[in-house]
């Protein structure tokens, strides 16, 4: 058999990393390996994470809030986070969830809206998995409009009244403290909510096909009345959420590249193993261009992927331009997926091999933080300067 060469090794990629980022990225993986690879068909399979524990110990690793500074997070940079993601989501993409919807979207709109006293009084917790967050951003019926939202607070004395639910919302049920966005008489403002309020309450959601390994819930707000302090004082408008999802959306570019990547190296060890008419099935000229696509493209959303990670550490990242990441990277992940799946044949359905989890997981990862269609109108309007959103 002629000598081979790794994923990371056919597009140089370990030589355009810092070293400290290699040792983060390193660290993560091996984290992975011994702690969450062995549960994880397990945790799959029962639709349950035990969110608290593993909290606890994405904490002690640093990884929550980690690309924040101050209030005890790690303060690394962006491409580190971002390969932090890709570990992560190599395992599994409800477990780059929780860490990005706590550190990314909770962590983020309390560091970058909140007040000193309320950046004193959650994000150590939070940084160190003491303290779980949520973010209350999506409803029912609004997803790709988060605009027209009608859970709304209402001025009562100082006091906020809250009234309204979110839906799809990560570690809604486990969470100590709840961002939750609302329309007010004024414009959209964002919200600290203690989860123990009287008023809030959290259902989790169940028989989903999809990030199985991750808590997903309903909230609702009845009567919930809040101090005129919960509320963030430097979030305006709808551009305060928009913030902490652009945020979570590059994680998502990094993330998806780690489930592509772990689907394609399963599929190429079961094609050099697996014997068909007496020959390996990576023998065949059918199934190493199947190998040899999916390669290009996942090194192509890599190199993507760091270019936009440099891009954010120098402070010139655009909205459109992580839309563009988020829309190559998630397609490219969910048809490499699926096509591993083609190689693994029967075997590719069940939970001993990763690809169809991914895949399943992957069909999530391209609708939330913005569908596909949400971010090609993003880059539509970017290009032609015209607003195709209504």
């Amino acid at each position: 058999m002629a000598d081979t060469v790794t994923l990371d090794e056919l597009f140089a990629l370990d030589g355009l990393l810092q070293p400290e980022e290699r040792d983060i990225a390193a660290t993560v993986r091996a984290f992975v390996a011994e702690r969450i690879r062995p549960n994880l068909a397990d945790w799959f399979e029962a639709g349950t994470v035990p969110a608290r524990e593993l909290a606890a110990e994405f904490g002690k690793l640093g990884l929550l809030g980690m690309h924040l500074h101050g209030y005890g997070c790690a303060g690394t940079s962006a491409t580190a986070y971002g390969l932090a993601c890709q570990e992560l989501e190599a395992a599994d993409s409800g477990l780059r969830s929780m860490v990005s919807v706590q550190g990314s979207l909770a962590m983020t709109a309390i560091h970058k809206y909140g007040s000193e006293k309320q950046k004193q009084q959650w994000l150590s917790g939070m940084a160190a998995g003491d303290v779980l967050g949520c973010f209350g951003l999506t409803e029912p019926d609004f997803g790709s409009n988060p605009g027209g939202m009608r859970t709304r607070a209402v001025k009562d004395g100082s006091d906020w009244i809250l009234n309204g639910s979110k839906m799809w919302i990560t570690n809604g049920t486990v969470a100590d403290v709840a961002i939750v966005w609302a329309q007010t008489d004024e414009r959209i403002k964002g919200f600290i909510v203690p989860t123990d309020t009287p008023g809030f309450s959290a259902r989790e959601m169940h028989k989903k096909l999809s990030l199985r390994a991750s808590i997903t819930a309903e909230l609702s707000f009845d009567d919930l009345r809040l101090p005129a302090d919960a509320a963030l004082p430097d979030a305006r408008g709808l551009a305060g959420p928009l913030g902490c999802l652009n945020e979570a959306r590059f994680g998502i570019i990094f993330g998806s590249m780690g489930a592509a990547r772990d689907c394609l190296e399963a599929a190429i060890a079961y094609a050099q193993s697996r014997e068909v008419f007496d020959k390996p099935l990576a023998a065949y000229q059918l199934t190493q261009g199947k190998i040899a696509d999916m390669a290009v493209e996942l090194g192509k959303g890599q190199l993507l992927a760091l270019h936009l990670g440099r891009l954010k550490d120098s402070g010139a990242l655009r909205s459109e331009q992580v839309s563009v990441g988020k829309l190559n990277n998630t397609r490219a992940a969910l048809e490499i997926a699926r096509t591993c799946r083609t190689i693994l044949g029967a075997n590719g359905i069940t939970l001993e091999y990763p690809v169809l989890r991914h895949a399943n997981n992957l069909e999530s990862v391209l609708t939330y933080e913005g569908t596909a269609e949400v971010h090609q109108l993003v880059i539509g309007q970017a290009l032609t300067g015209s607003n195709a959103f209504r």
